[in-house]
């Protein structure tokens, strides 16, 4: 059993993790912060791309079930000596790992490895492809402060074309019975990813309207040669998520982003920081999520 993406999921099937989420946050609420749910098992995180949140979460959520864990850095690896992926995951595998959490800069990289690897996979992050285990995290973010997402707007604006955690959303939250709409200008808004569910636009304004959440996506600006924007002065003119464009959504709607943040220019430095915010959360959520995920994977399936 592997978490790769959203493909072939049914909502009980999410909603299953979410509820287990649950427990594993009452887990962290306990003085003592662990249970012996994979005790005995290897946990093997290969990360062949720079994290902060996401590997910490990880190795944090393994360690909360009594997992041993075993990390993985392409820098300091035979990687950098010529060693292919499989050859890679291949010779972790024969040192008995039970499982693999992987980020790889290329698209489809968390699939090679559950082919090569034969085990348990979980999808860390694939290029610009897919993040679930974060949008996981953002749905139930979503759902601890406002309920049931059947019907909710969903307002995600930014680098959209660079963007997994926009993808994964916007496969996610449909499923969920969220309605979704990708903003940005025009060269970071990809046409394909227009589907039942999910709308495209160019005008926060019309984004935001209705929408009980708005996510601000990260301006990858390490990838932003190709010329897809005129100047990030103007991006935060039009598309910075501040306390002005929030005032068109609804009164109660929330900010997320997935973080790490450029303050002040995909979104504004005080609504970042002010009440209406649920980013320090969506950390928080992250290892709960994490240990939810890691749960349903291992044991589930012994089960």
């Amino acid at each position: 059993m592997h978490l790769l993406d959203f493909q072939g999921w049914s909502a009980e099937r999410v909603h299953s993790i979410l509820d287990s989420a649950d427990i594993m946050r009452e887990v962290l609420d306990r003085p003592v912060k662990k249970v012996p749910a994979l005790q005995g098992l290897t946990i093997c995180t290969a990360f062949f791309e720079n994290s902060t949140r996401t590997r910490t979460s990880f190795e944090l959520a393994a360690r909360r079930m009594s997992a041993d864990v075993v990390s993985f850095a392409a820098g300091a690896s035979s990687l950098s000596k010529g060693e292919s992926l499989r050859d890679t995951i291949e010779t972790l595998k024969a040192m008995r790992v039970d499982a693999f959490i992987v980020r790889h800069p290329a698209s489809g990289a968390a699939h090679l490895v559950a082919r090569y690897g034969g085990l348990p996979t979980l999808n860390a992050g694939d290029g610009r492809r897919a993040h679930p285990t974060q949008a996981l995290l953002d749905a139930y973010t979503l759902r601890r402060r406002l309920g049931s997402l059947e019907g909710l707007k969903v307002a995600i604006i930014g680098d959209v074309r660079h963007s997994r955690v926009a993808r994964s959303n916007a496969e996610l939250l449909p499923l969920l019975g969220a309605e979704v709409t990708l903003c940005g200008p025009a060269p970071l808004l990809p046409r394909e990813l227009a589907r039942p569910g999910v709308k495209l636009t160019t005008d926060p304004r019309e984004a935001v309207k209705g929408a009980g959440a708005v996510m601000a996506l990260r301006i990858q600006q390490e990838r932003m040669a190709g010329g897809f924007l005129p100047s990030m002065a103007e991006y935060a003119l039009s598309y910075q998520v501040n306390e002005r464009l929030l005032a068109e959504a609804r009164e109660d709607a929330v900010l997320l982003h997935p973080g790490p943040m450029n303050l002040d220019l995909e979104v504004s430095g005080s609504l970042a920081r002010s009440e209406r915010s649920l980013i320090g959360e969506q950390v928080e959520n992250g290892v709960a999520v994490r240990m939810a995920v890691l749960y349903h994977l291992l044991v589930g399936r012994r089960e």
